[in-house]
């Protein structure tokens, strides 16, 4: 692909995209986590359980302040890079977005201070309370999210007014049908890949004899959810596939590598997609009818080839193509991986298995990974469109020199890297390695029993 101003802005925006929506997924994972930690505290009044929400609780207000800051620079890029895109559709997707804001800002920040700072301050159940608002804010402020996304990827319920595209049925929107498959298999994707980092770091823990009691509820817990969610997991990819095939049938092609239309498509294992010449180069593998029965649930459905429109119409395929690939295979391991490990902890072998423990502790990204191969999936499957069938993304893009893209975007990509990689791991790596505090310190809402009315006794 040429260099370009509009390349520029694309990749400018996937970059600054991928950098930030890993926060916000964690963070929808953590808090989650923390509900049911904290509730179980209150039920049995283990320590152990207060001792987990005190230690995930600052990796959760670390995670969660680094979202909203990487998020700001996206907004900023709709008017920067993005304009035209803001004047066709700003009325569609404006009340959405500040939807999400009332949620993020009126829901989760009203409550979150509680979580952090009310420790001994408040009581505990309204300390709970306050967890589990925050846990549905998040919840609610993704669902705007994929809500704006998908009218992008489907768009329903408009009209054109001035050469403006303007909404019709804001209920409609709100309820796409594209929409619900796509967001609660992205839930579903935050919540996995954040009980495979609480793995990964309960993991490192047994395997140094750290901190035993902690790792092993950690563990246990994350174990027991991965098995149930892996599995519901594959369901609700399916259902969103369908949707795919349905609503954006290149989008399907393009995933499958299958440029002619037929019935009964195969399964491709491996090949190099060619827009240029309109053909897959090494073609390795195939799988009979296995495109036509994931896409249709018919062996002999038929599936639209990319050949079926013009070039220009078609997504550059192979990330495309790849990104789905990517995003299913680290699926199968995690799915064969949730099986060993259920297994191991079913035969209490889990704790005390050196090979078992060395290969958890390295999974903690295995679920990001998935997840921003399913978004590369789906936002260069969209292409050429930036609302699928009503505007192209060269009409979306801002009438900006490539000099100041390229500054902006060299600007962006350091920062980034320094604030959100570097500075992010090195106070989550801090926090890790000096792990939760010690069970003696931990004096649970002391002063509900004429304690100190402060965290003194606590753990900092």
């Amino acid at each position: 692909m040429m260099l370009s101003t509009l390349f520029l802005s694309r990749i400018q925006f996937a970059f600054t995209m991928s950098m930030h929506i890993i926060f916000p997924a964690f963070s929808i994972g953590l808090i989650s986590f923390l509900v049911f930690m904290e509730g179980a505290w209150l039920k049995t009044k283990n320590p152990v359980y207060y001792q987990i929400i005190r230690f995930w609780t600052k990796v959760f207000a670390l995670t969660f302040g680094m979202g909203v800051v990487s998020g700001i620079a996206m907004e900023f890029q709709l008017g920067t890079n993005w304009a035209g895109f803001s004047k066709q559709i700003g009325s569609v997707l404006g009340p959405l977005f500040i939807y999400e804001v009332m949620s993020a800002f009126f829901v989760e920040a009203g409550f979150i201070g509680i979580l952090i700072f009310g420790w001994n301050k408040v009581g505990e159940k309204l300390h709970f309370a306050a967890t589990l608002m925050v846990a549905i804010g998040t919840l609610i402020s993704a669902y705007w999210i994929l809500s704006a996304n998908s009218w992008m990827q489907h768009p329903i319920a408009y009209a054109m007014e001035n050469g403006k595209y303007v909404a019709i049925n804001w209920q409609e929107i709100m309820f796409n049908p594209y929409n619900l498959p796509r967001y609660l298999h992205m839930v579903l994707a935050a919540w996995l890949s954040t009980a495979f980092v609480i793995i990964s770091i309960s993991s490192y823990y047994l395997l140094r004899e750290q901190n035993i009691e902690f790792a092993k509820k950690c563990l246990r817990f994350s174990v027991i959810a991965i098995i149930l969610l892996v599995p519901l997991q594959v369901f609700l990819g399916d259902a969103a596939g369908v949707n795919v095939y349905k609503y954006q049938p290149i989008k399907t092609a393009a995933m499958e590598g299958l440029w002619n239309t037929e019935r009964g498509a195969p399964t491709i294992i491996f090949a190099i997609p060619s827009n240029t010449q309109q053909k897959n180069l090494f073609e390795f593998g195939r799988i009979p009818y296995g495109s036509a029965i994931l896409n249709t649930h018919d062996y002999n459905g038929e599936l639209t080839g990319l050949k079926s429109v013009v070039p220009e119409n078609q997504p550059e395929v192979w990330p495309v193509f790849f990104g789905f690939r990517i995003m299913v295979g680290l699926g199968v391991i995690m799915l064969i991986y949730a099986i060993f490990a259920t297994i191991m902890l079913a035969k209490n072998k889990l704790y005390s298995s050196p090979k078992m423990l060395y290969f958890s502790q390295f999974l903690a990204p295995i679920g990001f990974i998935a997840l921003l191969a399913g978004w590369i999936t789906a936002e260069i499957g969209r292409q050429p469109w930036a609302v699928y069938g009503l505007i192209r993304t060269r009409d979306a893009a801002s009438n900006v020199s490539m000099h100041d893209v390229l500054v902006g975007f060299i600007l962006i990509f350091i920062i980034y890297v320094i604030i959100f990689g570097g500075c992010y791991f090195y106070f989550l790596d801090k926090t890790i390695k000096k792990g939760p505090a010690d069970l003696d310190s931990i004096q649970p809402f002391s002063f509900l029993s004429g304690g100190a009315s402060s965290d003194k006794g606590v753990e900092k």
